[in-house]
């Protein structure tokens, strides 16, 4: 078992940042993959970004160039940094984490909104 606490999400103008956070614990050293998903109001999650073990990334393409997730492995935390941040980012962003089992876990969710 994987257990993810989100943390930083906040309302922000348009053009600003937001760092979100998610801690791991539990069965940390299964994990091969982290990231963060989001839910805009009305519609289905999407993938955000992700890093995996061996610090590979992957970003939507809404987002790149404004996001930067990175990875703590030494205390099992992921940082999203966000800038210039559009009203369109608006969501609750949530966590994730897949294991070496393909297990999926998913964190509380953070809420997000950008003020145009």
């Amino acid at each position: 078992q994987v257990q993810l606490v989100g943390s930083g999400g906040g309302l922000v103008q348009a053009g600003g940042s937001l760092r979100l956070s998610c801690a791991a614990s539990g069965s940390v050293g299964s994990i091969r993959i982290m990231g963060w998903y989001r839910q805009p109001p009305g519609k289905q999650r999407e993938l955000v970004a992700t890093v995996s073990r061996g610090e590979s990334t992957n970003y939507a393409d809404s987002v790149k160039g404004r996001f930067t997730i990175s990875r703590d492995s030494a205390r099992n935390i992921v940082f999203l940094q966000m800038i210039s941040l559009e009203p369109e980012d608006t969501a609750v962003y949530y966590c994730y984490a897949s294991t070496l089992e393909f297990r999926n876990y998913w964190g509380q969710g953070t809420q997000v909104t950008v003020s145009s």
